[in-house]
């Protein structure tokens, strides 16, 4: 005779009813409660990093925004730098144009009135560059020729070493410790 299907089949599971060698029974039976676990786990897990994953992808949108502001910013203040920079300077030459405008006004002045005049409003225009940190480059006949604070028109035969400045032709000037216009100056090729 035959024997039962399930004794045949060598791919069925044992039956609860034999046990198997080296499984405990009570072992199998708390067994099926972890097989639910784990996917209870995943789940679990799953919704822990989409959340992880929507704060981090809030918090990169908190600081493409700040970095935007902070570009938003920087720009506004480049533009406001760039329109009222000079402020300071134009607020300091207003009293030297006063001063020349009254000049011109008065009638019937004598050549030393004027040239008080014109001093005195020299002076105001030097307190002007000063606030404003503004000074002259006028090198004198020795000093060494500087190629970032002079400009060379040419050489001359002088008394002075060879590449120190003969003359100078035309003051240059400095704001802060930025060349505004170098100075003019011809150059001692040495001794004739």
């Amino acid at each position: 005779m035959s024997a039962p299907q399930e004794d045949l089949d060598p791919q069925a599971a044992p039956s609860a009813e034999t046990p198997s060698a080296g499984r405990n029974p009570a072992d199998e039976s708390a067994g099926q409660p972890e097989a639910a676990q784990p996917g209870e786990d995943l789940a679990a897990l799953l919704d822990e990093a989409q959340k992880q994953v929507a704060d981090y992808h809030d918090q990169l949108l908190r600081a493409h925004a700040e970095v935007e502001n902070v570009r938003r910013r920087a720009q506004e203040d480049v533009a406001k730098a760039r329109k009222f920079g000079t402020e300071s300077f134009a607020e300091s030459l207003i009293p030297v144009r006063d001063s020349l405008e009254a000049a011109l006004a008065q009638e019937n002045q004598t050549v030393e009135d004027w040239r008080q005049g014109v001093e005195a409003t020299l002076r105001q225009l030097n307190n002007a560059f000063e606030r404003n940190q503004m000074r002259e480059i006028a090198p004198a006949p020795g000093d060494v020729f500087d190629p970032h604070r002079h400009q060379a028109i040419s050489n001359v035969p002088s008394e002075h070493p060879q590449g120190a400045v003969a003359q100078t032709l035309q003051k240059g000037y400095l704001i802060a410790d930025r060349v505004l216009r170098p100075a003019l100056v011809m150059v001692s090729s040495g001794p004739a």
